[in-house]
This record gives C-alpha cells, structure tokens and sequence, in this order.
C-alpha cells in the first residue's frame, strides 16, 4: 500500500479533482496558496524535474534505476523523491527492501487545471 511520509493538505482529492479552483476563476485561500505553493517548488528544481520524467516515462521505478542517468548519489535522489512524495506529485510503496516511486493519479493533471486558465494563449493583433 502506498504511503505518504507525513500528511499534507492533499492537491487531489480524488484522482482528477483540485485542492483549488483554477487560479482565474476565484482568488486562492491562504491555505490553498501554501498547498499550490508547496507543489511548485517541489517542481522547481532541474534534478527533480528530471527525476519527475524519469519515474513518468517508467510508469513507476527504484531509486536504485534513478541514481546512474541523474549521475546523482542515492542519498541526493532519496531526498529529491521524498519532496515529491511530501508535495503529493509521486506516491512510495515499499516492497521488501526496496521503495518504488510512481505518479500520484491526477495530480499533475490537476496542477495543470489550477495554472491553466491563467496560461491560456493570446491572439496576435488582438
């Protein structure tokens, strides 16, 4: 069963539903912006975001696959995949030894629903 290392406020309730409403359609909550704000950092980081490719492109994966391409120590890969664990971007299940890392259903996607009504493309010689 997977496990979270400490609880958050969760950024999908539900696989496809958002802690918030897009960030267009009403103003966000304190708490809401420190749950948002969490997620974004977490992504902010080069290493994490190529970690973030790697355990997607893979469907899951172990950190013992993830430290050769990242050409980054276990230590450093362990400490990048637990905040994205903590942000609630990637889940952990333990099987024996090992800790395998996959996409927590729907976050991303709902990451993607709260900033996507701001990014919306312009229309030249509007």
């Amino acid at each position: 069963m997977p496990t979270l290392t400490r609880p958050l406020l969760p950024l999908v309730e539900q696989p496809g539903e958002m802690c918030c409403a897009p960030l267009a359609d009403a103003p966000l909550t304190e708490a809401d912006a420190h749950v948002l704000a969490g997620r974004l950092k977490a992504l902010a980081d080069p290493g994490r975001l190529r970690l973030l490719s790697l355990v997607l492109a893979a469907g899951e994966s172990c950190v013992c696959d993830l430290t050769e391409p990242l050409a980054l120590s276990q230590p450093t890969v362990s400490h990048h995949l637990k905040v994205l664990v903590d942000a609630g971007i990637l889940q952990r299940e333990k099987r024996g030894r090992w800790a395998w890392f996959s996409p927590v259903p729907g976050a991303l996607g709902a990451l993607a629903a709260i900033l996507g009504a701001v990014a919306q493309p312009t229309t030249a010689g509007a």
